[in-house]
């Protein structure tokens, strides 16, 4: 037993001593290592050796001052004969036509060669279809083709925190823009976004992803939305009924519709608000009878409420306007426009594109000028919003809609889950 415990005992006394011999860690010298390798891979086929074709995956988006050359050189692609074909066939050029923002996708051999060429965008912002353009090398050259698809959707889960205000909020959490507008538009009858805010606010969204051949080009519209605003939670869904038009609705069954929108931009900030304020013209104090809001020229202009176009073309210092006519002899007015995409007399609907932001007429730099009359009288175009209708859903789809209802709980109790995980 002596002899057992003499030995456990230099044993422990040897492990203590070596350890703090070996070097520390962070003293170890810190080498590069670099080796070549073969950017080929090789199968054995019938006891020889053949290369796998090696394919390469690049993509862009095309810019307003594209041509073949510069669009396949910011691809990587060098490829004289694909140049000369995207120059020179009817259907290739139509990639250089039109819109810019193609999202453009191209497979190149290891030699910079394309093998095939696809191109997917939108014709217009709200389209639920896209364009597909493909080019593909054929044995005796390329073959280009043009067609039209649905895009697919979706279901995209968010939620966020209110640290400042609500953009902010949705810029943290990488939401598309029109989605946050969308939110704004909502809410908009129940929340003043400017404020009643309150730091510790949160949302949770369901919204749709519109994607074409697996490429997301636009988000959809919102499915549902949770607000919790001051302890106060507000809740919503996109539900339609067979043979209506669509809507947002309380989880009760209530419409949410707002008679108005609450801005005529998916996406703005004020500039100059309703009142008096010094002319940036004209000079002195003098009322400003609408609401500005800035945004950059070629920005898609809607009209905030159902109507008939009143007026469309030049009106002294407005430049541009549209003026709508609405129900309750009720106008809304759409100033210094750089471009009109309506008529007098055309029906339009609550939302529907109308023009482009401009600097038209008296203006010193690119803005909507947006001004709402009742019976002839100005009133702040930001309080038209809180103006909703309250029609519920209908018995016969009663049933249907608590289906839905129960389905969009779920996935915002998902949603909301996001923003804890984040937060831990």
């Amino acid at each position: 037993m002596g002899s057992l415990g003499a030995l456990l005992l230099g044993t422990g006394v040897t492990a203590f001593g070596v350890a703090p011999l070996a070097p520390d860690a962070a003293d170890l010298p810190v080498r590069s290592v670099s080796e070549a390798i073969e950017p080929a891979l090789r199968l054995v086929q019938g006891g020889g050796e053949a290369t796998v074709p090696f394919v390469l995956f690049r993509s862009d988006v095309t810019r307003r001052d594209d041509n073949a050359q510069s669009l396949l050189q910011r691809l990587g692609v060098s490829d004289s004969a694909a140049v000369a074909f995207l120059r020179n066939d009817p259907v290739a050029r139509g990639l250089f036509s039109g819109r810019t923002g193609k999202l453009v996708t191209v497979e190149t051999t290891d030699r910079n060669e394309i093998i095939r060429l696809s191109a997917r965008w939108l014709s217009k912002p709200d389209d639920r279809q896209f364009q597909r353009l493909t080019l593909e090398r054929q044995n005796d050259g390329f073959l280009a083709k043009h067609e039209t698809a649905d895009l697919t959707a979706s279901a995209q889960l968010a939620s966020g925190t209110i640290q400042s205000s609500l953009f902010a909020a949705t810029d943290a959490v990488r939401l598309p823009d029109s989605v946050a507008s969308q939110l704004a538009d909502i809410f908009s009858s129940d929340i003043d976004f400017r404020r009643d805010l309150r730091k510790g606010d949160r949302f949770s969204i369901v919204y749709e992803s519109l994607e074409a051949d697996g490429e997301v080009l636009r988000a959809g519209r919102i499915l549902s939305a949770e607000f919790v605003n001051d302890g106060k939670q507000l809740q919503t869904l996109w539900f339609q009924e067979p043979g209506h038009k669509g809507g947002y609705y309380g989880f009760d069954g209530k419409s949410q519709r707002s008679t108005y929108l609450t801005s005529p931009l998916e996406f703005s900030r004020v500039s100059s608000g309703y009142g008096m304020r010094f002319h940036p013209i004209h000079g002195g104090q003098r009322a400003h009878l609408g609401v500005d809001f800035a945004a950059p020229t070629g920005t898609p202009v809607r009209t905030v409420g159902d109507g008939v176009v009143q007026f469309a073309g030049w009106q002294g210092g407005y430049g541009n306007i549209v003026v709508v006519q609405h129900a309750n002899n009720q106008t809304t007015a759409y100033a210094h426009l750089s471009r009109i995409d309506v008529r007098k007399g055309q029906k339009i609907e609550q939302g529907e594109f109308i023009g482009a932001v401009g600097s038209t007429g008296a203006s010193t730099g690119p803005h909507l000028h947006f001004e709402f009359r009742d019976k002839g009288k100005h009133i702040d175009p930001l309080t038209i919003a809180r103006n909703g209708e309250s029609i519920p859903v209908s018995a016969a789809a009663r049933a249907q809609f608590d289906q839905v209802v129960h389905t969009m709980r779920a996935q915002l109790a998902s949603a909301a889950t996001l923003t804890q995980a984040s937060a831990q």
